[in-house]
């Protein structure tokens, strides 16, 4: 393998998007504090110590998943050779030590939150992933928690609390519906994970049920008079995509989480467009 393919593979690791949506949500977090400006070398480190974290957290994935991936995602990176397995654990533990040069540099709760974090982050493929519920619970909680470590970095944490609430409840919907993609590989290592123990179908209901009481409670910041009426313009929409995306997932489990990430990315355009339109 070329150094510029094993460049690609080491990027392709981090799954760019994803960890670039992590810390813009962060970023949101700070934001909606009110602090994202006010204090930008904390809302910089929390962010660039959010991407670190996602960045090594996928890396580290991959690394316990990689026999996994070789029925389920052969195309990635240590499947098709252009990473080894030693290479991507080494690259995972340069990205987690960045982490928390970053997190050293915040105040004392937002340290802690990274700190549950990367020891989540760490531990979720070997000891969560397999575990009814479980893994899908502790990834919906990782993603949630951005928004509360956003805020937390600029000192107001529970400003991001709603937030962090239907950010993880609309992710548990997404990992399950990422879990009836993956049940092939699943069971073949054995693997006991909501679709397998429960049923691909009852396993998609409960997600979908999740996402309705996420949709049901995103009003909240605007009744509350957190948000302006612009958040309730623009999140509208989002819930549309969303439950759209719940329906599609029990025909199509892939095209169901694709449409899923979109709302998702479009309510997380609601919370700035509410927070830019407070009273």
């Amino acid at each position: 393998m070329s150094v510029a393919g094993t460049v690609r593979g080491l990027v392709e690791l981090t799954r760019p998007v994803n960890t670039v949506a992590a810390g813009a949500l962060t970023f949101i977090g700070a934001f909606v504090a009110g602090g994202a400006f006010a204090e930008p070398v904390a809302t910089a480190a929390a962010v660039g110590a959010t991407w670190f974290a996602t960045a090594a957290g996928m890396a580290i994935n991959d690394y316990f998943d990689r026999e996994i991936d070789r029925i389920n995602n052969p195309e990635r990176a240590i499947p098709r050779g252009a990473v080894s397995a030693r290479g991507a654990l080494a690259f995972s533990l340069a990205l987690f030590a960045g982490a928390v040069a970053l997190a050293l540099l915040l105040p004392p709760l937002a340290l802690g939150i990274a700190a549950v974090n990367l020891l989540g982050l760490v531990t979720y493929t070997e000891y969560f992933k397999g575990l009814p519920g479980a893994g899908n619970a502790l990834v919906a909680y990782l993603v949630g928690s951005t928004f509360l470590f956003g805020a937390a970095a600029v000192g107001d944490p529970l400003a991001g609390g709603v937030l962090a609430v239907l950010a993880a409840l609309s992710t548990f919907t997404r990992e399950v519906i990422k879990d009836v993609e993956d049940v092939a590989g699943d069971r073949e290592e054995g693997l006991r994970t909501l679709p397998i123990v429960m049923g691909e179908r009852r396993a998609l209901v409960l997600g979908t049920v999740l996402l309705i009481v996420a949709v049901l409670a995103s009003p909240v910041p605007y009744l509350a008079g957190t948000f302006g009426v612009w958040y309730l313009v623009v999140v509208v929409p989002a819930d549309a995509v969303m439950l759209a995306a719940a329906y599609r997932s029990f025909d199509d489990p892939e095209a169901g989480q694709q449409l899923l990430k979109a709302g998702t990315f479009v309510a997380a355009v609601a919370f700035v467009a509410g927070r830019l339109a407070a009273p």
